[in-house]
Parts: structure tokens; sequence; C-alpha cells
């Protein structure tokens, strides 16, 4: 039988990054902490952590987290049944729920997709933002309950749903646009490596995928800034500094920009990958996420 005391030590030094700040957040002396620590890894004969500069979980420690964290959400829900159903009370204790998700999607159909279940349900998300090949990461560690994911194969103890296709689009500033076509008027791919791209962060492979895709360039080399926001991604293509894939749902917004090839996208086909044995309140995320990709992204095309 696992010690919750010790559990609960070992959840906060890998969420605080430190045996200093768990002993803080849990009221602990920094002593308790370590001796509830070496106390669960005794008992369970290997190590949970790896000491240094900076604390991390090993793999075992890794697994436990996830399991507290199923813990803990499977309390709070078997609490807010108890004090009134399905509905939480206004005073009731609110509950954190953490994400891993790409930030195209953040900023266009996820939040607005699951914000009413957050309102009505008290639940409170912790979203950790990362590329759509790199999210499950954060789930395989123990670090969220679910992610937004272009991996289709589902993980071990994880089910991976389809959400639908994240449509992209080469665009730019009209004078960018312009000083990458030929006289007459077709894209040329020397003018267009000539030109500065815009890049969400050293991550993002999409530029790649569209080069390779619809010229046939393989890994080329070319100018490039790195925006690692929405807003200041866009708003650099905007002004002029070079071109960049942004997703069609935020074109609308964008009347400014042009296509670089009309008509040429590249497709990213996202997956909701989560616990298979999830506690209520994420399964109604689950649940969330899926009405509002479903409602927001071209279906994916099996077959």
């Amino acid at each position: 039988m696992l010690d919750a005391r010790q559990l609960q030590a070992l959840a906060a030094v890998i969420e605080h990054g430190g045996f200093g700040p768990a002993a803080q957040a849990l009221n602990l002396t920094l002593a308790a902490v370590s001796l509830r620590i070496k106390s669960l890894e005794e008992h369970l004969g290997q190590r949970l952590l790896v000491r240094g500069k900076t604390v991390r979980a090993t793999a075992a420690g890794q697994a436990l987290l996830a399991h507290v964290k199923q813990l803990q959400m499977m309390e709070a829900d078997l609490l807010a049944g108890l004090q009134g159903g399905g509905e939480p009370r206004a005073d009731a204790a609110w509950q954190s729920l953490s994400v891993a998700i790409n930030a195209d999607s953040v900023a266009s159909w996820f939040l607005p997709g699951v914000a009413p279940l957050l309102q009505r349900h008290r639940l409170l998300l912790e979203i950790m933002i990362d590329d759509q090949d790199h999210t499950h990461d954060a789930l395989k560690s123990g670090d969220v309950i679910g992610c937004v994911t272009t991996l289709a194969q589902a993980m071990r103890g994880c089910v991976a749903e389809p959400l639908g296709v994240m449509r992209y689009r080469c665009v730019a500033a009209p004078a960018v646009v312009q000083r990458c076509r030929t006289p007459r008027g077709a894209v040329s791919p020397h003018q267009l490596l000539a030109q500065p791209a815009i890049i969400f962060n050293r991550k993002d492979a999409l530029q790649d995928g569209f080069l390779a895709q619809h010229f046939g360039l393989k890994q080329p080399n070319y100018p490039r800034h790195f925006a690692p926001a929405v807003d200041a991604f866009e708003t650099a293509i905007e002004l002029g500094l070079g071109w960049g894939m942004v997703p069609e749902q935020h074109l609308a917004r964008r009347p400014g920009l042009q296509e670089m090839l009309p008509g040429a996208t590249v497709d990213v086909v996202l997956y909701w990958q989560h616990w298979a044995r999830e506690p209520l309140s994420a399964q109604r995320l689950t649940q969330a996420v899926k009405a509002a990709a479903h409602a927001s992204l071209p279906p994916v095309q099996t077959g």
C-alpha cells in the first residue's frame, strides 16, 4: 500500500521543480519532504527522482506522478458527487487539469470549445504549449492528463482519438509575395528561399513540410525569424518580415495577407491522446475537446 503523504510529497517536488519549493507549497520542512521521498524510494526499491541543479522524475517517478494525479481527480470527483451530484455548488473547490496543446489550436478552436465546461464545473486548466509533434512527451512523462498531438498510435495506458485536420497555407505580405514571383507570375523557389521565413520555434517544421510537399525541396537552407507567440508570429508576417504557415482559421482576421502558392496546403492531422482510465472531470474534458474539434476542423479522411 502506497503512503498518500509520500505520494503527495513526490508530486509536489516534481511539479515545483525542487525540494525547497515543494516544502513551501506543502507547509512542511525541507527535511520532512526529503524523508518522505527517501522512504517512498526505499519502499519501492528504486529511484524516483534525479537530483541535481534541477530535480526531474525518473521513469518510475513519472508513472507515480500520473497515478497521483488520477487519485487527486478521482477524489475531487467523489467529493463533488457527495456534495450535490453532477453540478458543483457555487462554493465548491476548483479542480485543476493539465493539458499539452499546440499554440494554433489553443488560439482557434480549443479554448472557445471548452470554456463553457470549465465555467460550469469549476475546472482550472494548466496549458502547456508545445509543437503538435512533441506534446505527447508531456503526457508520457505524467505532466498532463491529455494532449493534442499528431501521434496517431496510442501510448501505453492511453487512447488516441482523431480530432480533425489543421490546414495551413503559406502566406506573406503582398510585397513579399511579389518578390517571390517570376515575370509570368509563378512562384520562384529560388526567390522564396532568399526571403526570411517566420517560424514559431525551433520545433516548427511546417515550412520545411511546405517546401518538400510543393517544391520537392529537402532540408533547404533559408533565413529564419523565430516568433514563439501566435499574435507576434502573424504580425511579423503582416509587417513584411517574411513568409510563414498560418492556419486557415486565422486568415479571416489577417485580410492583408496573400497566399504564396494559392490552393497549396499542408494538412496536419490532430489526435486527442488521454488516459484510458479517466476520472469524471477528465472524461468531461475529453468530450468537450472532441466536440470542439469536430465543430471547427475538417474531418480526418480514412480508408
